[in-house]
Parts: C-alpha cells; structure tokens; sequence
C-alpha cells in the first residue's frame, strides 16, 4: 500500500510539472489549391556545396515549380522526379523540393500527418535547423539571421526514411558533440508507411526531445549536462519538408510523392504523459 502511495504521488508530481502542448501557434492544412502558400513557406533551390550539389552526394535539383510541390485535395503534394533539368548552369536528372518555414520557434509540439514517397534511393525528411545557421538559400539566412554553422546551429530530424529500408523510419539530434552518422538517434517499424497516413511528432522542452509515430515513442533525448555542445536547442528552430534522391536511385524510378495532410505546432501548458508512457527501444 505504501509503494502504490509513493507511485501515485511521483505520478502526481509529474503530471503538475509535465509541461501541456495545447495550444495551436502556427499551422498550414494544404487547403488550397496550386502552389503552396509562400506566406508560410520558402522553396531553397540554391546549390550550397560550392554551387554544384547538395550535400550527402544527393543528386537531385530542388526547384519552386508547381509540378514539385503543389496543393490538391487538401494536401501538399511534394514530388520527387525523374527528369533532365538545368539551374544554376547544372544539370541533374532529378528534381524535387525543399520547403523552409517562415516560422520560427522555441520549445513546443510539432505534428505532421504525412504518407512517404517510395522507392529506392528516395530519401524524404521531415525536420528543424536553427534560425541562426549559416546558409546560403535558406530563408532566415536571406533574412540576415545567419550567425552560426552546422552542426553548431543544431538540427532535430523529427522523420527520416530510406527507400532501401521501407517502412523503417528514423529521428536523429545533430549537434557539436554528435553529428553527421549520429550517436543520437533512434527508429522505429511503421507498417505501410508509404501506402497509408501516419502521425510524425517531436516533443520538445527545456530538457529533453521526445520523437513518436502515431503516438509510439522511439526515441528520447535527454543529455545529462546541456552545454552547447549537446543542447543548442534554446534558441528558435523552423521547420523543412524535402525529398532528397540519393545516387542509388532506383533506374525505373519515375516519380513518387510526400504526400502532407497537415502540419501543426503547439505551445504553451506538457509532454504527453502517456505518449511518454509507451516509449519503445528498437535501436
């Protein structure tokens, strides 16, 4: 009896102090029709590395052609191809698109309802880079926020997913002590991820990221001393959408779609309590 009064107390005490994701600061249901809302959102088609690609050796363009990235039956549509096109004096077989928020934010719940393109060497993210970070194209940098470099800006990858490994999905932390082939990360089986809708969420607050699909947890991350090697994360963060098509691209690969119902962002009074609860190690 005195162990089930200390439990339910603890549980108490950490419902009061559990900090309540609840109200809805920023969000775009796709229900428009035609180009996404430029209102909301940046296309970043400049090649970073040195002008010739981007990095990870993706071989794909990003453009802001609607025939990439367009609303329809009250969803973005982001799609990944395969054709011959030229920008910047480059010329790539693959395009697809890169999508920067115009919002920025510290601390709060991030869900986004998505169904992921398929196919091998298909590489979709939904994801978060600092505000402050240092490159050329992004849309805070166009607007004199860039400050600081990756990985010391700090990136939260809320969904990745690897078309050679279908229906596996991954969320990883990217900072000065772990970056690139990152240390911080954990995945997760979603079945049909790529025939079906699926719930992406990260909750994050002053001490701790906490990535779910569909309400299952998968991965935590919580340093035990936050400096600024292990926690830039107290500062705004804004949030991209892409597909990025890897060199080993699938050769009957044609086209496939990030299809996005909603992304959403709340703030204000806790991480789930029983989102928490449900926490899987499958990594």
């Amino acid at each position: 009896m005195k162990k089930l009064l200390v439990l339910l107390l603890a549980l108490s005490l950490y419902s009061l102090n559990a900090q309540v994701y609840d109200t809805l600061v920023w969000a775009d249901e796709f229900n428009g029709t035609g180009g996404v809302d430029t209102s909301k959102w940046w296309h970043q088609t400049v090649l970073p590395n040195a002008g010739q690609s981007w990095w990870n050796g993706e071989i794909q363009h990003y453009t802001d052609r609607d025939t990439n990235s367009y609303q329809q039956n009250g969803a973005l549509y982001l799609t990944a191809l395969k054709e011959s096109y030229t920008d910047q004096n480059v010329t790539k077989d693959y395009t697809s698109a890169r999508l920067n928020s115009k919002f920025a934010f510290t601390y709060g719940r991030v869900e986004v309802r998505a169904q992921l393109p398929a196919g091998v060497g298909t590489w979709p993210a939904i994801w978060l880079l600092g505000q402050n970070i240092t490159e050329v194209g992004a849309y805070w940098y166009t607007q004199g926020y860039g400050t600081t470099g990756w990985p010391a800006c700090g990136e939260i990858d809320i969904m990745e997913h690897w078309g050679h490994n279908q229906d596996y999905v991954s969320s990883a932390m990217h900072t000065p002590s772990s970056f690139g082939n990152t240390s911080n990360k954990g995945t997760q089986y979603v079945s049909g991820v790529s025939s079906g809708f699926h719930v992406y969420a990260l909750e994050w607050s002053e001490e701790k990221m906490v990535f779910s699909v569909d309400s299952v947890v998968h991965y935590t991350y919580e340093p035990s001393t936050q400096t600024a090697s292990t926690w830039p994360f107290d500062a705004p963060q804004y949030l991209l959408l892409n597909i990025a098509i890897q060199g080993s691209i699938d050769s009957s690969f044609t086209s496939s779609p990030m299809i996005v119902d909603y992304v959403r962002v709340y703030q204000s009074t806790s991480i789930g309590v029983e989102e928490n609860s449900v926490e899987q190690s499958r990594f």
